[in-house]
């Protein structure tokens, strides 16, 4: 699964052997378009990590570090999250770019350090991210240094049920770990096989536990630590699609464009921010209307079957139409509805999506179609913006 010129494992053969445990909850895809896209090994690992705890290598991830007078100046100008205020050093900050027009530009994390920012972003939009920042800084006269330390700097994320359990055998402080003492959203300096480490408590995949960043040369040992007590790796197909799907997060160049605006993402805090930031205006304009245009809503397919009794696992991008019309969708501004991402989920037991609906159309239980090589399947709205299809227990009274 390349991204941005990372080669990122779409699951590993090591683990292979999981598919004797969780097999039969992964349908084999008979259409040889559907499967040359797929491993069946990686929706076992994310059951598997679902179950205990698996680490993936997020190494592809796009860092780079923001220094100088004016660092936090900047930061906030270009987010519509609050990133300033010594309240906020010490935390990673889920924030997103909006441009002129109150449109999502970027989604990324930024860490609030003593003595700098830490940008965390996406591979293929890392670069855009990075060389937007330096404009913005000349533009408006910022004095400012942004640095690229993508290849600096390593990031595995452990997760699952077992995430803390496990982590403590390794950590030099495993009290560091204790849920008082990590809150979520936070950073923290741990050692692991001797090596410094940030550990940030955050989640893309729905389960408990962290990123873990580090030194390029310190990497392998971290790893191997974990490795040895028996955390097992997993591929990025559960980061990436189907897990982050089911719980409902989005994608920055899938699901987040600048055609729609944070409110339509389902991303959008619930006050805006004091400070002044880009798309401001436009955003609070946003948020005065009674309802928005669109929503991008979570589908579930009713029916994957094909003409030829073939069961389907659709990939890529379709259309979303009114089964009484056969009529595409179209929202008040003349924006057409299709599914951005896509991808079976194993948990749900089912192919799920994401897609923009129009506004008369965004209702939970409603029926509609989409078009897969030439034919119809049926899809039923499961949720209507952020709405996760998976939630576990756990997480619930301690993210």
């Amino acid at each position: 699964m390349e991204l941005g010129g990372w080669e990122r494992a779409h699951g590993y053969a090591a683990n292979d052997h999981l598919l004797e445990k969780y097999g039969d909850r992964v349908p084999v895809r008979e259409n040889e378009w559907d499967n040359r896209h797929f491993w069946r090994v990686s929706n076992a690992e994310q059951l598997h990590l679902s179950d205990d705890v698996g680490m993936i290598n997020l190494s592809h991830f796009a860092i780079y570090d923001v220094t100088g007078p004016d660092h936090e100046a900047l930061l906030e100008w270009v987010s519509a999250a609050k990133i300033g205020g010594e309240g906020n050093i010490g935390k990673g900050i889920y924030t997103h770019f909006l441009d002129d027009e109150g449109m999502v530009r970027a989604d990324l994390t930024i860490f609030r350090m003593k003595d700098r920012a830490r940008v965390i972003d996406g591979a293929d939009a890392g670069p855009r991210d990075f060389t937007y920042l330096k404009r913005v800084a000349e533009d408006k006269g910022f004095d400012v240094t942004i640095t690229d330390v993508s290849e600096e700097i390593v990031t595995l994320g452990i997760w699952g049920p077992n995430a803390r359990e496990n982590l403590k055998k390794v950590v030099e402080d495993p009290a560091q770990l204790d849920l008082e003492n990590f809150a979520f959203g936070t950073l923290k300096d741990i050692r692991i096989a001797g090596q410094d480490v940030m550990a940030f408590r955050i989640s893309y995949v729905g389960e408990q536990g962290w990123e873990l960043h580090m030194r390029y040369g310190d990497a392998l040992a971290v790893w191997d630590a974990l490795a040895a007590i028996g955390v097992t790796p997993v591929g990025v197909e559960t980061y990436a699609n189907s897990r982050r799907m089911e719980k409902s997060l989005r994608l920055q160049n899938a699901d987040l464009l600048t055609q729609y605006n944070l409110i339509e993402t389902g991303l959008a805090r619930p006050k805006v921010k004091e400070a002044d930031f880009r798309g401001k205006e436009k955003h609070v304009a946003f948020k005065a209307l009674p309802h928005q245009a669109a929503t991008l809503c979570t589908l579930v397919m009713l029916e994957n079957t094909d003409k030829d009794g073939v069961k389907r696992y659709p990939v890529g991008i379709m259309p979303v139409f009114d089964p009484a019309t056969g009529e595409t969708l179209v929202d008040a501004l003349g924006r057409r509805s299709y599914t951005t991402s896509v991808a079976f989920g194993p948990t749900i037991g089912a192919n799920i999506a994401l897609a923009w609906l129009p506004h008369g159309y965004a209702e939970k239980g409603r029926k509609l179609a989409v078009e897969y090589f030439g034919e119809t399947y049926a899809v039923e709205v499961a949720g209507v913006g952020y709405a996760p299809l998976y939630d576990p227990e756990n997480l619930k009274p301690k993210s």
